[in-house]
């Protein structure tokens, strides 16, 4: 991990938000980042908008992430590792152009449906114009990656509120970034909406923090 000494306006701190899949409940959590000024990225799968009640429909996607950014989930959820490589690229070029022409600018960010990547796997997002990607694999740090396209989160949002915490109070040193991962149905079916409410009001609060999409 690397850190950078400032971000924009001379902020200390930086955190950023990623949330898979596309679901209705983006919309309640975009409300909840809204009102305290969060910035997340959303990764969505255009294979499955609108494939049920609980995703998000082609038509109203523009509007829902109009504040965030949207990248690519692999356009039916595919694990990349178990693909060969001409399938790797269909996947992900696939649903970069829907989500290009749905949201009406480059979409050049991803997150790795299933958690599953390689080297193999990084070589051809590399040759399809992803510049990151972000794994499963939470470190508990809050370092900025030397590989992006490898872009290990800090934490699930379920063990978020006591690094929110210490990240918030520490005041040593500056450059550190917080990036807090999940899926939004995961507050609805562990009804704890509450959660990510604190989450947000302590960040909110952060005068030393930069808020910011994955891009």
């Amino acid at each position: 991990m690397i850190t950078f000494d400032k971000y924009p306006g001379g902020k200390k701190k930086a955190v950023t938000m990623s949330y898979d899949d596309g679901m209705i409940f983006d919309k309640k959590l975009i409300e909840i980042f809204d009102k305290y000024g969060i910035k997340g990225t959303f990764h969505i799968n255009s294979g499955f908008l609108g494939a049920s009640e609980r995703k998000i429909k082609a038509e109203e996607i523009k509007e829902v992430y109009k504040n965030h950014e949207v990248a690519i989930h692999g356009v039916e959820h595919a694990t990349l590792t178990k693909l060969k490589p001409q399938s790797m690229i269909g996947d992900v070029l696939e649903d970069r152009r829907a989500l290009e022409k749905l949201m009406g600018y480059p979409v050049v960010g991803m997150s790795y449906a299933n958690g599953a990547f390689s080297d193999v796997v990084c070589d051809v997002l590399k040759a399809c114009g992803v510049v990151y990607s972000r794994t499963t694999q939470s470190t508990g740090k809050w370092g900025v990656p030397e590989n992006f396209l490898k872009w290990h989160p800090t934490c699930h949002h379920k063990d978020s509120e006591a690094n929110v915490d210490r990240f918030v109070n520490y005041t040593y040193g500056s450059g550190h970034l917080l990036y807090i991962w999940g899926h939004s149905y995961e507050f609805d079916n562990d009804n704890n909406w509450d959660l990510i409410e604190r989450v947000c009001q302590k960040l909110g609060a952060g005068e030393d923090i930069w808020f910011a999409t994955n891009i």
